[in-house]
């Protein structure tokens, strides 16, 4: 590699500097790490040993580490070595890297630190350590370089929806791979939906039996009413699921479950009818939208879900558990005279308060079990727990809301990183819904941009602190929902290369990356130069800068284009010009 060659790293780093020549170990390669740091060596090794046939081997640091010595018995210095860093020295979650022409040494805080530095170390080795297997002529030789580098946020976060198309487990676990190749940390798979019900419940198996599987699909908008008549399902055993968890937390990335009530549950409902509003049979449902079934605010239904989630627990060690609470329509509630009764006998001002009342029991329920419960931000009211996350999705303004009453805050806005929406007016664009959001605009995302801190000033980050106790910014989180995403080659199409914009947004150092700056012109250089050719390598089939290829249209398709600037100049953040309900429970504005 030339000396003045960038290779081009996505997410950028704090600091990159080039140094004379490049490392290209001959022979079995020797990797010693620090206890705390073997699970990045190995994770480090097997890439490497998979994609370009090197002998590698590793031992733990320390005074019982075996001795690695060469044929004639002398000792062997290590090629590769992971140490720990001094806290005050490098930020947790971040890494230093130094490599020479002899060797490799990876300085971190942190497993998560090292583990980022094992996917800078992939992306030094250049497109072909993406590949599945060494090809002919294939060499490990990484660039003698320093990096300094760590997360912006410690929430880096991407949504896969699960429930509207099933993916198989190997498409989640190859998902897992990309997102952790991006610094990307947290997986939310959102796992219930009206659409179909994907955890396996060994407590009430007609979740998945009945649940997990509907008669067709809408094909694109809902409003078209065109159906493929193709009947769809699948689940996630819990034995799948803890594959994914394992896998997942091998490579950095934590997966957050989300079981989404008290709307968005016409599965759930097929499957076990007490659980609705009208308590009757019914099916799953195949139309995409927001439905009006919803689950019967009781204390049974509390307990159904309670047991759950129990389950769930078990199955997922993320210090997080999601619980929806999104999109609830009331007007079955007000149409029934118990259900009104039950919320005056609670003492709340009106039967829509049912919505914050039993998300507050469920998070009650996960609070009581050592982890804290995420709500979407229709969720974010006065009878949410203290310790509740807000993943603020319909704009920003929830979000800064939430962070001024003390919650801690994931900033998710659909007019920014919704990956579903439409990455171009085009009109081969592929059912073409929602918002326009280029690879430059989701690149832009910042979660307080300066007009959201002007009107909520105590969230500033250079103001004086005082006043009441701020919750935690804990960082954004990009969506891809999957009504749209009929499979995996969907999901590649609509996800990359945005989320890579994305995952710079939240990684790397603040900076002005507005479209059209300098900064955005430099990333989509790189992008294009050198990321593109990892995500080939790597199999990805993305929407290409220039526009879809033929075979990733999908002509005569309809999808729903929505108008960004007529959107937010009637609401701004607050995001109030999507779905929403009036005082009545009656449903007004536009759903995606």
């Amino acid at each position: 590699m030339p000396l003045d060659d960038d290779p081009g790293l996505v997410p950028a780093p704090a600091s990159f500097r080039r140094a004379v020549g490049v490392w290209a170990p001959t022979g079995r390669v020797d990797v010693v790490a620090a206890p705390t740091l073997v699970l990045a060596a190995r994770r480090w090794a097997h890439d490497v040993a998979t994609a370009f046939d090197v002998d590698v081997s590793v031992r733990t640091d320390g005074p019982s580490a075996p001795e690695s010595v060469d044929p004639t018995g002398s000792l062997r210095a290590p090629h590769v070595r992971f140490e720990v860093a001094d806290g005050s020295a490098v930020a947790a979650g971040g890494y230093r890297l130094t490599v020479t022409t002899d060797a490799v040494y990876v300085t971190a805080p942190d497993a998560a630190g090292a583990l980022a530095a094992v996917q800078t170390l992939r992306q030094l080795a250049g497109p072909r350590a993406f590949r599945a297997t060494a090809l002919p002529g294939t060499r490990l030789e990484i660039p003698a370089c320093e990096v300094e580098d760590h997360p912006r946020f410690a929430w880096r976060g991407v949504l896969l929806d699960v429930a509207r198309h099933f993916l198989p487990t190997r498409e989640v676990l190859r998902f897992v791979d990309l997102a952790a190749a991006h610094h990307l940390n947290v997986l939310q798979l959102h796992l219930t939906d009206d659409q179909g019900w994907r955890v396996q419940i060994e407590r009430y198996p007609r979740l998945t039996e009945v649940g997990g599987w509907r008669t067709e699909s809408n094909v694109g908008t809902w409003r078209a009413g065109v159906f493929d008549g193709r009947p769809h399902g699948g689940f996630y055993t819990q034995d799948d699921l803890r594959e994914i968890v394992a896998y997942a937390r091998a490579r950095g990335v934590t997966v957050v479950p989300e079981i989404d009530v008290p709307g968005h549950v016409e599965a759930a409902v097929a499957a076990y009818p007490e659980l609705g509003t009208r308590k009757q049979p019914h099916s799953v449902r195949t139309t995409w939208g927001v439905s009006t079934e919803v689950l019967d605010p009781s204390e049974a239904t509390l307990e159904f879900f309670g047991h759950v989630l129990d389950e769930v627990l078990e199955i997922f060690d993320s210090p997080w558990i999601a619980i929806g609470g999104d999109e609830v329509p009331t007007s079955l509630w007000r149409q029934d005279t118990e259900i009104v009764a039950r919320a005056e006998r609670l003492g709340l001002p009106d039967v829509a308060a049912l919505h914050g009342w039993f998300l507050a029991g469920l998070a009650r329920h996960v609070s009581a079990r050592g982890r804290r419960a995420i709500v979407w931000d229709e969720g974010f009211g006065p009878l949410l727990p203290d310790d509740a996350v807000v993943t603020s999705w319909r704009g920003l303004a929830a979000g800064a809301r939430a962070l001024e009453a003390g919650h801690d805050v994931v900033m998710a806005p659909e007019q920014v990183v919704y990956l579903d929406h439409r990455a171009s007016d085009r009109e081969d664009e592929p059912i073409p819904a929602g918002f326009v959001r280029t690879v430059e605009d989701v690149l832009a995302f910042d979660p307080l941009p300066p007009e959201l801190l002007a009107e909520h000033p105590m969230l500033d980050p250079s103001a004086e602190p005082g006043g009441p106790g701020v919750g935690l910014l804990l960082g954004g989180q990009a969506e891809v929902w999957a009504e749209y995403l009929d499979s995996p080659r969907r999901v590649d199409y609509t996800a990359w290369p945005r989320l890579a914009a994305f995952a710079e947004a939240v990684w790397s150092p603040p900076t002005d990356r507005s479209p059209g700056s300098a900064v955005s012109a430099e990333f989509m250089a790189r992008l294009r130069t050198h990321h593109l050719p990892r995500l080939d390598a790597a199999g990805v089939e993305y929407r290409p800068l220039d526009g879809p290829h033929p075979w990733q249209t999908r002509p005569g398709v309809q999808g729903f284009p929505r108008d960004l600037a007529a959107e937010m100049a009637a609401a701004g953040w607050s995001g109030a010009g999507g779905w929403r309900e009036d005082d009545e429970g009656n449903e007004t504005g536009e759903r995606g």
